[in-house]
């Protein structure tokens, strides 16, 4: 093979496929939770899957004795080009077939035995140069060095400002760069060169077309996924924002999850936010974790005793897109606009550990605990907090998921609030894109829902003080014992397994 061999270079060939390799490895993490939820599952399939094929390509690259640099440069285009379109081919799978499982199985087992080869192959051929101690020791620590730069890039660089789709075409292109270089220098090495060329070219051409055209790639794939025209959608560094349209129904999806329909909105956030406001005497401040579309905040800006409400939503995107578009902002009534709101984008766990102020009403209308970021917000940590800043006939609500299709997860956040000291009162209310959907509201005293009243002079579509008291009458399928769940908390996360298990046994 000769010694015309240079280090360096080899070593930054290393770097790249470790950088790439843990960054396909995210991409189908990532758009495997969009598409069915549950992160945890598909990370740590996605994780194991990898690292075992890796293995199993470590042990394969034991029986390529010849033209090894051929093998390697052959690898490196193949990972390019499968690692460059598994987002384009995951969701095509998602969006067209019935065989996603058997395609996300495929893509993390081949990316992860093509990886496993090279490396194996790259130590091979340095050791005309180096002795196997510094080989190796080099070989690793660019390796792990290349790791911890893909996983940081990641979330911070790559997904926010590229998106998946482009994110895995340049990380593609990437590898056909590593490949490129090395044709350069090493070309004598190459006993088919003409044979790779052609196929690095190729490559190349087809990922710089799918960059190219990405964006509308993305958008006929999610008018796939979709059944409505899309008219928003923002890769944000949070989450997936889509909003679609038919006629007059408008709707909001996060990571492919329904959060409203125009339709029928009003129904979920009058009972949300009437329900609590309505039970204490002139509300002045109130605190809103979650609902950047402005909706809870509108119907909290009915109360005219209300002087200042404080919005907590991470996401900066989200406020952005129900303000400066017309057709969002007239959902919510330019609400998030008014004077009265303070907007925070902020960890709703981290604003709470951090205020000093006491609200009269707190509503925490927060995404469903699908993921582990999110079931630290159902956690009683996080209840215990929020009872902290209420004040003493301050009034809390949750929505909590739906006690129809959910119901482990609906009771576990039931008691989860109870294990606080505060009383805690479930109801429910119907609303047809979802179906049924709880809610709980919590206070330090003892309150009477058979009681409640709501304000006289509110202009609701959907609620009055006769339908409040119905809400409370939970329905025979849906009674519960809660003493048949457990506590959610931040160091034992039951609630991902309840609400995993509820709404996966309906798909």
């Amino acid at each position: 093979m000769g010694v015309n061999i240079s280090s360096p270079l080899l070593y930054l060939s290393i770097l790249i496929i470790a950088v790439c390799g843990i960054v396909y490895e995210l991409i189908i993490g990532a758009v495997s939770s969009y598409l069915w939820g549950d992160s945890i599952y598909y990370f740590s399939i996605t994780i194991g899957l990898y690292m075992s094929a890796m293995g199993l390509g470590a042990f394969i690259s034991k029986f390529i004795k010849t033209h090894l640099f051929d093998w390697f440069v052959g690898s490196e285009i193949l990972i390019g080009l499968i690692g460059g379109s598994s987002a384009l081919c995951l969701f095509w799978f998602y969006a067209d077939t019935e065989v996603y499982e058997y395609g996300f199985v495929l893509i993390t087992v081949l990316i992860g035995m093509l990886v496993g080869v090279e490396i194996p192959l790259l130590i091979r051929i340095l050791e005309e140069q180096e002795n196997l101690r510094q080989n190796v020791a080099h070989a690793l620590t660019y390796d792990y060095i290349g790791g911890l730069v893909g996983a940081l890039a990641f979330p911070v660089l790559l997904l926010p400002q590229l998106g998946l789709l482009r994110t895995a075409a340049v990380l593609g292109l990437l590898n056909l760069l590593a490949a490129g270089i090395n044709f350069i220098r090493h070309r004598k090495l190459l006993k088919v060169f003409p044979l790779l060329l052609s196929a690095t070219l190729a490559t190349a051409s087809f990922l710089t077309y799918t960059l190219i055209q990405s964006p509308h790639l993305q958008f006929a794939l999610e008018q796939k996924l979709y059944r409505d025209q899309v008219i928003v959608s923002a890769q944000t560094p949070y989450q997936q924002l889509t909003v679609t349209q038919w006629h007059n129904d408008i709707r909001l999806f996060i990571n492919g999850g329904l959060q409203f329909s125009s339709l029928d909105e009003y129904r979920y956030h009058e009972s949300l936010v009437h329900v609590p406001m309505s039970q204490v005497p002139n509300p002045q401040r109130v605190l809103i974790l979650g609902g950047g579309d402005g909706l809870a905040v509108r119907e909290v800006l009915k109360f005219q005793s209300v002087k200042q409400i404080d919005l907590v939503d991470i996401d900066p995107e989200m406020t952005r897109i129900f303000t400066e578009i017309p057709l969002l902002s007239a959902l919510n009534q330019q609400s998030l606009t008014d004077s009265k709101l303070q907007i925070h984008h902020q960890d709703a766990f981290s604003f709470v550990e951090a205020d000093s102020h006491f609200y009269d009403v707190i509503l925490v209308d927060l995404p469903d605990p699908s993921y582990t970021g999110l079931s630290k917000l159902y956690s009683r940590g996080f209840y215990e907090l929020l009872k902290k800043r209420l004040s003493a006939q301050g009034v809390l609500v949750t929505q909590s998921t739906s006690p129809f299709f959910a119901p482990q997860a609906f009771w576990c956040i039931n008691k989860t609030l109870k294990s606080t000291g505060l009383k805690v009162y479930p109801y429910q209310v119907e609303i047809p894109s979802f179906g049924n959907w709880g809610f709980q509201l919590a206070a330090h005293e003892e309150l009477e829902p058979a009681h409640f009243r709501l304000a006289s002079n509110l202009k609701n579509r959907f609620l009055n003080t006769e339908m409040v008291h119905s809400l409370f009458v939970l329905p025979e399928d849906i009674e519960s014992d809660a003493s048949q769940v457990e506590v959610n908390t931040l160091m034992k996360p039951v609630i991902l397994q309840y609400y995993n298990q509820g709404w996966n046994s309906i798909r």
